[in-house]
C-alpha cells in the first residue's frame, strides 16, 4: 500500500462526516466510457460534437439524431457497480459517509446500495414527456427505435438528465452545498473538475481533509490536502 493510500485510509477511519464528489472516472471500471479522457466520447468521431448533440436546443431541433447518439453511446446494458461504488455504499452503512454527489447519470451508486445520492446531472434511470411531464420507465426510451413519443399527448419523451444549456436542479445544488460545507472530509474522485457549476461546489468545503483520487491532474490539485493517483476502484478496494 502506498503512503498516499495509507493516509487516505487513516483519514477515512478517523472521520465520521465524509462526503464523496465523483465524476465519470468512477464508472469507467464498470465499462462505461467517460467523456473527456483520451478514449472518451468527446474524442470519438460523430456527426456533431457530443456537447452539441447533448444540448437542449439540439434535442428540440433534431430529436432523431439526439436519440441515435443516445442509443449508441449513453445506453450501456449490463454495467455493474465496481469496487469504488461498493466501498462507498459500505461507508454509508457504517455511518461514515453522509452523501454522494455524482455527476454521473448511470445509477450505479444506487445499484451498489447507496441511499443518499445527489444526482447533479440527473439519471438515465428515469424519463418523462418533454411536453406534459408524464413519467415513463427508462426502458421506454432505452429499448425503443427512433424517437419515443408520449402515449398521452404525443410529445417527445426524454431522459431525466440535465442537457447542455439547462440549469441544474436548485434543490440538489442547495443540498450539495449543505453537505459539503458540513463535511469533516471531502473525497473527490474520477472527475476532471472541468464542468461547472458542479465543480464549483468544492469551494464550500471548510475542512482540512480534501482528498483527490484521480488518474490525471485537475485544475484544483493545488487545493487538495492529499492527492492519490490511480484507478479509483483499485484505490477504494484498499481503504
Amino acid at each position: 500500500m502506498s503512503e498516499e493510500i495509507e493516509r487516505l485510509r487513516q483519514w477515512v477511519a478517523e472521520s465520521d462526516n465524509i462526503v464523496f464528489f465523483g465524476g465519470a472516472g468512477v464508472s469507467t471500471e464498470s465499462g462505461i466510457p467517460d467523456f473527456r479522457s483520451v478514449d472518451g466520447l468527446y474524442n470519438q468521431q460523430w456527426a456533431y460534437p457530443p456537447e452539441t448533440i447533448l444540448s437542449h436546443s439540439f434535442f428540440e431541433r433534431d430529436p432523431e439524431e439526439f436519440y441515435r447518439f443516445y442509443h449508441a453511446k449513453l445506453v450501456v446494458h449490463g454495467a455493474k457497480p465496481n469496487a469504488a461504488h461498493l466501498r462507498l455504499a459500505a461507508l454509508e452503512r457504517e455511518g461514515k459517509l453522509k452523501a454522494i454527489l455524482t455527476q454521473n447519470i448511470d445509477g450505479l451508486h444506487q445499484a451498489a446500495g447507496s441511499k443518499n445520492v445527489l444526482e447533479l446531472h440527473g439519471s438515465t434511470a428515469r424519463c418523462y414527456c418533454a411536453r406534459c411531464r408524464r413519467p415513463y420507465p427508462a426502458d421506454y426510451i432505452n429499448d425503443c427505435e427512433g424517437v419515443p413519443k408520449c402515449e398521452a399527448c404525443g410529445g417527445v419523451v426524454r431522459p431525466d438528465v440535465v442537457l447542455y444549456e439547462e440549469s441544474l436542479d436548485e434543490d440538489v445544488l442547495q443540498r450539495s452545498v449543505m453537505y459539503i460545507s458540513r463535511a469533516d472530509m471531502l473525497i473527490i474522485g474520477g472527475t476532471s473538475l472541468a464542468v461547472y457549476p458542479a465543480a464549483g461546489l468544492i469551494n464550500y468545503y471548510q475542512g482540512h481533509k480534501l482528498a483527490l483520487v484521480n488518474r490525471g491532474q485537475t485544475p484544483r490539485d493545488g487545493a487538495a490536502d492529499l492527492i492519490v493517483r490511480g484507478n479509483i476502484g483499485e484505490v477504494f478496494s484498499q481503504i
